[in-house]
């Protein structure tokens, strides 16, 4: 008689953070090939995108002088995505944003956190154009035009995600649910019949310790979508009186002013909804929900207001709730 599909709970550290799968998989799968499976999906995207890594391919690239350069095909992947993403916002998102990041002190260096010069910022922001980098895909080549540092911190943890649910598909797995740091996928429907169910965490909640209902802003079924939030109530710091989030707008240099405590966005893959929470906390509710709506976007934006917190969504993300 055929064993029913187990299943399992697995956990891990990549990219300086945590992940966690839960997945249905066929009892004939030892644990330990899906433990090492998992592992190596994710260190394979590390290795080459890791900001904090010296020999890492993006770490490679940003030392490279002046040339094209072939690069893996999932490094490229993820590239090709940022670029586009980079146009399509006008420029509100930016892969190479990294040395304002770097200077307002929220990159991988050991700059203090306090607001930077008038001059510092203008130096940093020259040093900064996503539209710099050209890329070939017949050769699978990008540009690097010389002293462009590209920094794919909020979307290689997506891409990631969407990396472990590829494999955890091709090793037969019926249902899963798949977190890097944060960034979450569900896939198909748990053995008691349900569907992966996921709670979106209200700002003010205890960091890392939602232990209650009323700490969560919502929950929604997550199966064959993912989801990522971005938020700026757990990096940020205070300097004269003045609160910076690490959300640097690209396009003038400085941390967003406006009050966006979190922007959760739905999407098919978390390659997507990554970098797009990045981007809607960027372009802020006006702007942003224009892009969204314009898209067919699901975004929730939680915001700050003068009697507390208050939510403003799409109608995609509506829908989704209702669902």
């Amino acid at each position: 008689m055929t064993r029913a599909p187990a299943l399992h709970n697995l956990h891990g550290l990549t990219m300086g953070t945590t992940w966690s799968v839960r997945v249905v998989v066929p009892q004939s799968i030892p644990l330990d090939a899906l433990q090492y499976g998992i592992q190596d999906q994710l260190d394979r995207v590390d290795e080459q995108m890791s900001t904090y890594k010296p020999a890492s391919a993006l770490s490679c690239f940003n030392a490279a002088s002046t040339g094209w350069y072939e690069l893996r095909a999932e490094f490229f992947e993820v590239v090709s995505h940022a670029i586009w993403l980079a146009s399509d916002s006008g420029g509100a998102y930016d892969p190479t944003v990294g040395p304002l990041v770097n200077l307002w002190g929220f990159g991988p260096g050991q700059r203090a956190r306090e607001r930077p010069s008038a001059d510092a910022i203008a130096e940093a922001h020259g040093r900064i154009g996503w539209w710099k980098i050209k890329l070939d895909p017949t050769t699978r080549q990008a540009f690097q035009p010389g002293g462009i540092q590209l920094d794919l911190s909020s979307v290689a943890k997506g891409y990631s995600v969407d990396q472990v649910g590829r494999w955890l598909d091709r090793m037969g797995a019926t249902a899963w649910l798949v977190e890097v740091g944060g960034e979450l996928k569900g896939y198909g429907i748990k053995p008691d019949g349900m569907p992966w169910r996921i709670g979106i965490e209200r700002p003010d909640a205890a960091a890392g310790a939602v232990e209650r209902v009323d700490q969560l802003e919502c929950t929604l079924a997550l199966s064959g979508r993912a989801i990522a939030t971005s938020g700026d109530y757990r990096h940020h710091y205070e300097d004269g009186g003045q609160v910076y989030s690490h959300h640097i707008d690209p396009r003038d240099g400085r941390p967003v002013p406006h009050a966006v405590a979190s922007v959760s966005v739905l999407a098919r893959d978390a390659l997507q909804a990554d970098p797009l929470g990045t981007t809607m906390t960027i372009l802020g509710p006006e702007q942003g929900l224009a892009y969204a709506e314009a898209r067919g976007l699901a975004v929730l934006f939680i915001l700050r207001g003068e009697h507390g917190l208050y939510e403003r969504m799409s109608a995609a993300f509506a829908a989704a709730l209702r669902a």
